[in-house]
């Protein structure tokens, strides 16, 4: 059992966050009703605002306009996606976690604890911790001297559930409130060109795994069949999937770019709505 600390990097661009309510309100009205392809008029007058009010809104997040966001987030743009996983995946680590769009080059530097250190839990860390609005909605970060050791998505009224589930997994951990350390990260957050620190615990296979997403490329979609072959256990698949719903640092350990083979956006611990505006986001602003 290990825990690993690295350097990673995430996508260009920073979406507006005080409009990801709205956004994420329209993102579940356009699922909900896929088949019918909702018109601009539809989805602006469900989400209480004016076609060219919303239009703008919407493209002031994503960086494109509400139908061409639909594209990116339709069960056979995630297919033909998964179709060039393998490539994608084979550059990526083939090239020393490289990829074509330089994603982490030099900046991923993994470290395990050892299993002395993971049995201690965290004993002498000291955790600081803040909720901010990020681009993907209000999410509590945690981060210590050795790196970033969790973001968790919350609903509005779930902040001291979210806050008892990060006290459970680094029980023996000093929690200390600092929204200024906290908030330094989220302003960074989708800064391609900013290097940051990741610290985690978890199993020899989790380690593994979660190895392995932090190389698949932004704007990129992989199996979880994928991700079981490329760490060498291609059997393996239903076990990534628990490892993948035991990740406690959402967005920049990039669970959610890895879909079942179908293509479908379920089982996502934050949700399906949150995952389709990631992937979407991302879609758009590799495009």
């Amino acid at each position: 059992m290990n825990a690993i600390s690295t350097d990673a990097t995430l996508s260009s661009a920073t979406p507006t966050s005080r409009d990801y309510a709205r956004v994420a309100e329209a993102i579940t009205y356009i699922i909900a009703r896929r088949a019918e392809t909702p018109s601009l008029d539809a989805l602006a007058g469900h989400v209480g605002l004016s076609p060219f009010h919303f239009q703008r809104v919407f493209k002031r997040w994503a960086g494109v306009s509400p139908k061409q966001f639909m594209s990116y987030i339709t069960v056979e743009h995630a297919k033909a996606a998964l179709e060039r996983s393998a490539p994608v995946l084979d550059a990526a680590f083939d090239a020393g976690l490289s990829s074509g769009s330089r994603l982490h080059d030099a900046f991923v530097n993994v470290h395990a604890m050892t299993p002395g250190e993971y049995k201690t839990q965290g004993r002498d860390l000291v955790i600081h911790h803040g909720v901010h609005d990020t681009a993907f909605g209000p999410a509590l970060i945690l981060t210590t001297d050795r790196g970033i050791c969790g973001m968790d998505f919350i609903a509005s009224n779930g902040v001291d559930e979210a806050l008892a589930r990060a006290q459970q997994h680094w029980s023996l951990s000093r929690f200390v409130g600092d929204q200024k350390a906290t908030g330094a990260i989220v302003a960074h957050m989708l800064d391609p060109k900013a290097p940051r620190s990741l610290l985690m615990r978890g199993t020899n296979f989790q380690i593994q795994v979660w190895s392995a997403l932090l190389r698949v490329p932004a704007g990129a979609i992989v199996s979880y069949g994928d991700i079981a072959g490329v760490i060498g256990q291609p059997d393996a698949t239903r076990a990534v999937g628990t490892a993948l719903g035991a990740n406690t640092i959402g967005y920049l350990v990039p669970c959610h770019r890895v879909l079942r083979a179908t293509g479908l956006f379920k089982n996502y611990r934050w949700g399906a709505a949150r995952r389709y505006a990631m992937l979407g986001w991302e879609a758009a602003s590799q495009a």
